[in-house]
């Protein structure tokens, strides 16, 4: 009996007409492993995940290997987006027994829950080094009839490794002298200054790296160029605007096609950054296209934003990436008639193509479109002028996209994540305020209502997972502090003392729940959560702000705004308990390092006070200066926050740095004088 009917998880679902008999992860699923006296194959996955399709096609739709994992085992399906607490113990020990990790994740477990065998894919038959996944099938039964103390004895090791490898480590004392600067020295290392990103392929995106290469004077070119050439290639969709989710090569150039909500909303701070350091325009359209593409496809109508978007395109014959996405001359030349050869120059299309589909092994014409030669300089080569140049070019990709929407397309994962929607509230409310959109900050006060209305609890504390009118799952550290982030640069956008207020509510809900005092971290959970193998501590940043950096970052800004000496301690030991792994692998630890930043940037803050008419023409200077450590503060005048105390409003301008301040002005022109003396924070 396949269980997964019942569930919302689109993954889940997904595999609901498996002849597998599916368990989702639960206790019951676990006591049908003691009572049948079998081990559990735990399969970790996500909905947008190219190789757990094509391993559900392979094994988990085929009658034969569904017999053979319902007879010997109790299956249990996991999402990792909805579950990322039970996939962080788990995936520790598939690195452990790996060396790697990553998804489809498939975990042999004793009915306690602890692994003794782990993997990822496993193909139909011998291959790619790997055993078939029904040999493995048939040997992992075998062993636990006949072996069976072999594999406990696995499971030991390898519970003692999870537990061992989050356990804790004590606060390490002060950070060095120095101690910031490390972070860019090494990085220059496996800096590609040519094309750049850091290391070879496949290359991805590293957000929150670049973000605080941003605040660095001597790291920010790296941070820019790398920007550059993600624009440039086949990564960033040229058509539709936002990012895929890494390249498969060195030059940006083929993407793996899924785009995911957390790399659009982060690389859109980025952006937006990168346009107040360099007043570069195609930062700015390149950060408009993407929230386009955000709010186009990935917004639901209640305010909410979906996940994640397949790399598939579903055929009669199985899924295939990139279909959607990728043209050959002749669909490009049926659109564009007389037009195609020069867009054809633009986006460097040729008759052989440059995708390599991964099943058939062929390029088949197909291309991914790029910018090989920057639209400026081939209109020089063209002897064109720039403007009309670049009007032709948006006419055909208008022409184009309309065309491609035509196309069947990739599947949704359209479950809300709070955590992720904390990243897209920050994304949509940094834009609104530095690129004068109101519409941005109309989605991200609709974002922030949606997430009050469904998905916080009367306590205050926060679910995980939205979708079909079910909040689900414990809030996680994530959900937390990544949200309370959210609401910061929501109240600095619209200046609204509840967003903030709300922010401080849940920093309140993180101290309490997650914060070990004694070790000086916190917890991914609860200490009311699901008891799991071990609490993991996590301050490597993946693909997302790690949430012991979210944490540390919101607890600097309530110390910023409301003086609390406490969070900002609380944030200062968090840095200090990480600062080795830090120093080893600095390229994990962007948000961890924007941290260390921001304890080392002075105390400055920006009010701006009068209503809104009073306060926009200083405003519109204020949003042309960096200031990422900056409380700012573009608000009415009064509430009970030390940065308004006794300060009076008509559209005056406050600029203070470490509690010693300008004198206040009115006078647009001596506002950029002032705000332009703190540019080197």
């Amino acid at each position: 009996m396949n269980r997964l009917a019942s569930e919302s998880s689109p993954y889940l679902l997904q595999h609901k007409d498996n002849p597998v008999n599916w368990w989702p992860w639960s206790p019951e699923a676990f006591a049908e492993a003691r009572q049948r006296d079998l081990p559990v194959l735990l399969s970790v996955g996500y909905s947008t995940c190219h190789w757990c399709h094509v391993m559900a096609h392979e094994s988990f739709e085929d009658e034969a290997t569904a017999a053979q994992m319902n007879e010997h085992f109790v299956c249990v399906k996991v999402d990792r987006e909805e579950r990322p607490d039970v996939d962080a113990v788990y995936m520790t020990a598939t690195q452990a027994m790996t060396g790697q990790g990553g998804w489809p994740m498939t975990v042999f477990l004793t009915p306690d829950g602890e692994p003794f065998y782990a993997g990822t894919y496993f193909p139909p038959q011998d291959g790619y080094g790997l055993p078939s996944f029904r040999r493995l099938l048939a040997s992992i039964a075998n062993a636990w009839q006949n072996d069976r103390e072999k594999l406990t004895g696995n499971a030991r090791a390898l519970t003692d490794h999870i537990r061992e490898a989050s356990r804790p480590r004590p606060s390490q004392g002060d950070l060095p002298a120095g101690f910031l600067q490390q972070a860019p020295d090494k990085l220059r290392r496996v800096f590609d200054a040519d094309l750049g990103g850091f290391g070879g392929a496949p290359k991805f995106p590293a957000p929150t790296l670049l973000e605080f290469l941003l605040t660095r004077p001597e790291g920010r070119d790296m941070a820019l160029h790398t920007l550059r050439r993600m624009a440039a290639g086949g990564i960033y969709d040229q058509l539709g605007g936002g990012f895929h989710r890494y390249s498969v090569d060195e030059r940006w150039l083929v993407p793996h096609f899924e785009k995911m909500l957390y790399d659009n909303a982060q690389l859109t701070r980025v952006l937006v950054q990168a346009y107040q350091h360099t007043d570069d325009e195609d930062f700015a359209r390149l950060a408009r296209e993407t929230l386009t593409y955000l709010e186009r496809e990935m917004l639901s109508p209640a305010g909410g934003f979906y996940s994640a978007q397949d790399a598939d395109t579903p055929t009669d014959h199985g899924g295939v990436e990139g279909l959607t996405f990728t043209w050959t001359p002749a669909e490009i030349r049926a659109v564009l008639g007389g037009d195609s050869a020069l867009i054809e120059r633009v986006y460097g299309v040729t008759d052989q193509g440059n995708f390599l589909d991964p099943h058939r092994r062929e390029y088949g014409s197909r291309n991914v479109l790029h910018l090989p030669t920057p639209l400026e300089q081939l209109a020089r080569d063209l002897g064109e002028d720039p403007q009309a140049f670049h009007s032709r070019v948006d006419q055909a990709r208008a022409r184009l996209l309309e065309a491609r929407e035509q196309r069947t397309q990739p599947g949704t994962d359209d479950k809300v994540l709070t955590s992720w929607n904390g990243l897209a509230l920050a994304a949509f409310a940094d834009a609104a305020r530095v690129l004068g959109e109101p519409r941005y900050l109309e989605i991200a006060r609709q974002n922030a209502e949606f997430v009050r209305r469904e998905l916080r609890l009367p306590d205050g504390t926060l679910r995980h997972t939205f979708k079909d009118g079910q909040a689900r799952v414990e809030g996680l550290l994530e959900d937390h502090a990544l949200y309370g982030l959210g609401l910061v640069a929501l109240f600095q956008a619209g200046g609204d003392l509840g967003h903030l207020e709300w922010a401080r509510e849940l920093w309140t809900l993180v101290r309490r729940d997650f914060w070990d005092e004694d070790a000086g971290v916190f917890h991914s959970t609860g200490g009311q959560a699901e008891p799991l193998l071990s609490r993991q501590v996590q301050g490597f940043d993946s693909a997302v702000l790690s949430d012991n950096a979210a944490a540390a970052l919101l607890g600097l800004w309530m110390h910023r705004y409301f003086a609390d000496q406490e969070a900002e301690a609380i944030a200062r030991r968090t840095v200090q308990s990480f600062r080795t792994d830090m120093q080893a692998a600095p390229s994990g630890f962007g948000g961890l390092w924007r941290a260390a930043a921001f304890l080392h940037a002075g105390h400055t803050e920006v009010a701006i006070l009068g209503t809104a008419a009073e306060r926009a023409p200083l405003e519109r200077v204020a949003a042309r200066f960096p200031l990422p450590f900056t409380a700012l503060a573009f608000t009415e005048p009064g509430g009970n926050l030390p940065v308004l105390e006794g300060r009076r409003g008509g559209g005056t301008a406050y600029v203070c740095v470490n509690h010693a301040c300008q004198l206040p002005t009115q006078a647009p022109e001596e506002l950029a004088r002032q705000l332009g003396s703190l540019r080197t924070e």
